[in-house]
């Protein structure tokens, strides 16, 4: 794990002490007994809180929260749903895309892009809620102590601004965003893009339309979704 000195400056005023407590060390600790055991662990030690580190928290504007990063090889990088560039698309990003298409009424994008810094520059905090995982092992570092963490991320967010727009997509991100003040802020809520569960009402939420008119409405810039690499 990233030493705390390795978080953006605005994330680490706010969340500097959550790496003194106990839960914290046990989970540093956890990592570094994993490496030494030869697993192969993702993301990167450096990329595990990429989604903070590039959209610092005077700049969120959208939170979508995902489960657990990639487990594939040189799938994950940090960013919720996102995979490296040239990476193809898991299938719960196709189905994100297809979202996309049909809301705002766009040509499909090529599947070979699906590196979502764009949306992350633009404002678009894309948070796991567990920031680490097993190679082909999906799940495997969940309750080890990031749930924690990203709660923390999460109600700090929540207390700090005003008017953001959280996209809450199965019932884990729902559970995470149950903190979230709908008074405060603008929740929009779907089944998760997973083959799975996508036709079962992710398909047709509308949510990039959804959010980007909230956003205008209330004097910010829409995000470009389909800003990919």
């Amino acid at each position: 794990m990233s030493s705390q000195a390795r978080l953006e400056d605005s994330w680490l005023e706010l969340l500097g002490p959550e790496f003194e407590q106990r839960y914290m060390v046990q989970l540093r600790q956890f990592l570094v007994d994993e490496k030494r055991k030869g697993k192969r662990i993702y993301p990167p030690g450096e990329q595990m809180f990429a989604a903070l580190d590039l959209t610092p928290v005077q700049n969120v504007k959208v939170v979508i929260i995902g489960q657990d990063p990639y487990h594939g090889a040189g799938q994950a990088h940090g960013l919720c749903f996102s995979v490296r560039s040239g990476v193809a698309r898991p299938p719960s990003l196709v189905n994100v895309f297809k979202e996309i298409s049909s809301d705002l009424g766009v040509a499909p994008q090529d599947d070979a892009r699906g590196c979502l810094t764009g949306w992350a520059r633009q404002g678009v905090l894309l948070l796991n809620a567990v920031l680490s995982v097993e190679h082909s092992r999906a799940g495997s570092h969940q309750g080890k102590g990031w749930e924690q963490f990203t709660d923390a991320v999460v109600a700090r967010l929540v207390a700090e601004r005003s008017g953001l727009v959280f996209l809450l997509w199965g019932g884990y991100a729902r559970k995470k965003g149950a903190m979230v003040d709908p008074r405060e802020h603008c929740v929009f809520t779907a089944p998760h893009p997973s083959p799975l569960s996508a036709h079962s009402g992710f398909f047709g939420c509308k949510h990039f339309s959804k959010a980007n008119d909230y956003l205008v409405k209330h004097g910010r810039d829409a995000i470009d979704w389909l800003a990919i690499e």
